[in-house]
């Protein structure tokens, strides 16, 4: 087993011709895609990694320099396919990994057909011509609950990002992978992430994008799955579906799936 293949817990799973490519986003790791894996499996061969930080990864990996912006993680996919041989993908990323795959295909756009993104942000910090969702005031007290109390946070956070009925599995299961990073390491991630500002990159995509989003999500307004489409280099589509929370994967799979599956399998209608 290799060290990339080790560190990211990458499993390849189904025997298709084509390569799709699952990327999680904070606070989860890689089972997050549970209830998609399954129906792709016939048809795609899948590849599942965890991002470096998730709570199934070795913490003595993690390197806060490098993970000190979001182009070490786009690294990371990279040196996925390569050591797998893996020329060509549809990568579909949730939240941050959303972004980290846009990253990743400026980078290397022959190792991506597409992306399809769930739940994708450039930015969540509001300006004076843009709305993020959140104030500097509002991250700033995100950032020191973290630091106070880190389980507390999480039982806070997690209902309040999935959405909700409050004792769901989705958010138990969210709860469960969140408290599962270390505080620290969690902390770093999460500033990383929040304070990130990646509108001027949206340009210079040139691989074509599915913008898949929730109608109601506390970290992504809807509307800036259209200020995605309106700023992508690249072709793209907006489907917002009628789901609440950031991970709609996990809490509404029933309408998900479906959406996830004709995105994955229908390219853009030009």
């Amino acid at each position: 087993m290799g060290i990339v293949e080790e560190a990211h817990n990458v499993k390849i799973l189904g025997s298709g011709e084509q390569i799709v490519v699952l990327a999680h986003g904070f606070g989860t790791d890689q089972s997050v895609w549970k209830h998609l894996v399954p129906h792709l499996v016939e048809e795609y061969k899948v590849v599942l990694f965890d991002n470096m930080g998730a709570g199934t990864t070795n913490p003595d990996y993690f390197d806060f320099e490098r993970y000190s912006s979001l182009e070490g993680y786009a690294y990371d996919v990279i040196a996925i396919l390569e050591e797998f041989g893996i020329s060509s993908c549809i990568y579909v990323g949730h939240s941050v990994s959303a972004m980290i795959g846009a990253i990743a295909s400026m980078a290397r756009p022959d190792l991506f057909t597409k992306l399809v993104t769930v739940s994708a942000s450039p930015r969540y910090l509001n300006d004076s011509e843009y709305y993020g969702g959140f104030e500097q005031e509002d991250l700033d007290q995100l950032f020191e609950a973290i630091k106070s109390n880190y389980k507390s946070w999480c039982s806070g956070f997690a209902p309040l990002v999935v959405g909700g009925d409050m004792d769901s599995v989705a958010i138990q299961e969210f709860s469960r992978t969140l408290f599962n990073m270390r505080p620290d390491i969690a902390l770093s991630v999460s500033q990383i992430i929040f304070q990130s500002d990646l509108r001027h990159l949206l340009p210079h995509v040139s691989v074509p994008c599915h913008i898949i989003q929730s109608m109601k999500d506390l970290a992504v307004p809807v509307v800036v799955s259209e200020y995605l489409h309106q700023n992508l280099g690249a072709e793209s589509i907006v489907e917002v579906m009628s789901t609440e929370g950031h991970l709609p994967q996990l809490s509404s799979p029933d309408v998900v799936i479906p959406v996830l599956l004709r995105h994955i399998r229908h390219d853009i209608a030009v």
